[in-house]
């Protein structure tokens, strides 16, 4: 049954993505579709297993994802925009966390509590639908004069981080626990530990692959083998020092990268094969979450909130890019850049209902509302626009292949 739910997912995904391709629509539109078709709340055609080690699948979909991003990021470009990117981080977050606090007791009747716990499911941009796109642009070379996928992919990794830490201390708070304000102390740590151990993994590596010849795909395996072990090293080091492996995955790309450029080109290519696969199971397993009567109980009074905090995000981006070189239609793509969500929603908006919260219910709606919005139209409005808001520079694009 396990091999018949991973053909179900692969044919009909890829079957739906082409049709939505000749809709002029994403592609992922396709595989939410997907999974919310052969998911538990439609035909229920998924093995239970599969539903149950849906979270390392969409783990290893990350980790290949931001993989590629760290082999794509070209460290010397991203100094270029050091103090907008530290800014993104952070400050369009922050700002959408505020203007659901705002709005959503209003909307919703809820407490504050309850509203700040709704805001950091829904703060979270997602990676897993930014990085391949930014990553392409860098290949054509739109934006790079400018480092502006760089800009992005970097940011937007620390920006779910920072939501997680968020997340984590308005749970303990919202379930009856002190609210821990050492916790944002983490945040800083968790970053400066995933770029040390990064650093060096990533300059061993680099005089490892140059000293010993190896064919790409066995140097492939190697790197997701450690990216999964600084993911699961996470976890264990959780209890005596924050330490991000996401971070520190990218960070071993990154100086891969600097140390091999050539060879971090290739590794990415392979990588970007395997993404047609990750992608396929990530999105499809995201839909397969989605509880359609949930979806329908609030849908109006979601996209309103939905609405409203994407227009502070937005106000976020806008502020983070002053003082840069960035032109108008530079902001506009990176605050369109900015507006997707899928994997955080889809990976912690049913804990605060599973712990039995009051708002439950209604956090898992709107974060099933925001992935089923602002993923597609986001990869919408990036596939769509970046060559009519970015310049292109070839030249560096040829350099890249």
């Amino acid at each position: 049954m396990l091999l018949t739910s991973l053909a179900l997912i692969f044919l009909v995904g890829l079957l739906l993505s082409s049709m939505m391709k000749k809709l002029k629509l994403p592609d992922l539109l396709g595989m939410l579709l997907t999974g919310m078709l052969l998911g538990p709340y439609a035909l229920n055609l998924l093995d239970p297993n599969i539903l149950l080690i849906s979270p390392d699948l969409r783990t290893i979909a990350l980790v290949i994802i931001l993989l590629r991003a760290g082999l794509s990021l070209d460290l010397e470009s991203l100094k270029k925009v050091g103090r907008p990117a530290l800014l993104m981080c952070f400050i369009p977050a922050t700002l959408e966390l505020i203007g659901i606090l705002l709005f959503a007791p209003l909307i919703f009747h809820i407490s504050f509590l309850e509203a700040a716990l709704l805001g950091t499911v829904l703060a979270a941009v997602s990676p897993a639908v930014i990085v391949p796109r930014m990553v392409k642009l860098i290949e054509e070379g739109y934006g790079i004069n400018k480092s502006i996928p760089q800009l992005i992919m970097a940011s937007a990794s620390v920006d779910d981080i920072f939501v997680i830490v968020l997340f984590t201390s308005f749970t303990a708070l919202a379930d009856g626990g002190h609210f821990n304000g050492l916790s944002f102390l983490s945040i800083p740590i968790s970053i400066v530990t995933g770029i040390i151990i990064g650093i060096i993994l990533g300059i061993a590596l680099t005089v490892y692959f140059k000293s010993l010849h190896l064919r790409d795909s066995i140097k492939v395996i190697i790197l997701l083998s450690i990216s999964f072990l600084l993911v699961g090293l996470e976890d264990h080091l959780e209890a005596f020092i924050p330490f991000s492996g996401l971070i520190a995955i990218m960070s071993l790309g990154a100086l891969l990268y600097r140390g091999h450029g050539p060879l971090a080109q290739r590794l990415s290519l392979k990588l970007s094969k395997l993404w047609i696969a990750a992608q396929l199971l990530l999105f499809v397993l995201v839909g397969a979450t989605v509880d359609l009567s949930y979806a329908l109980k609030a849908i109006l009074p979601s996209l309103i909130l939905i609405v409203i905090a994407l227009i502070f995000r937005a106000s976020g981006v806008w502020i983070s890019l002053l003082g840069t070189p960035l032109n108008p239609k530079e902001r506009l793509f990176c605050i369109l850049a900015y507006m997707p969500k899928a994997t955080v929603q889809a990976a912690i908006g049913g804990i605060p209902l599973s712990m039995g919260l009051a708002c439950g219910p209604i956090v898992l709606t709107v974060s099933v509302v925001a992935i089923l919005v602002t993923a597609p139209l986001g990869a919408f409005c990036i596939d769509s626009a970046y060559n009519k808001l970015l310049s292109c520079n070839n030249k560096e694009a040829k350099q890249f292949h």
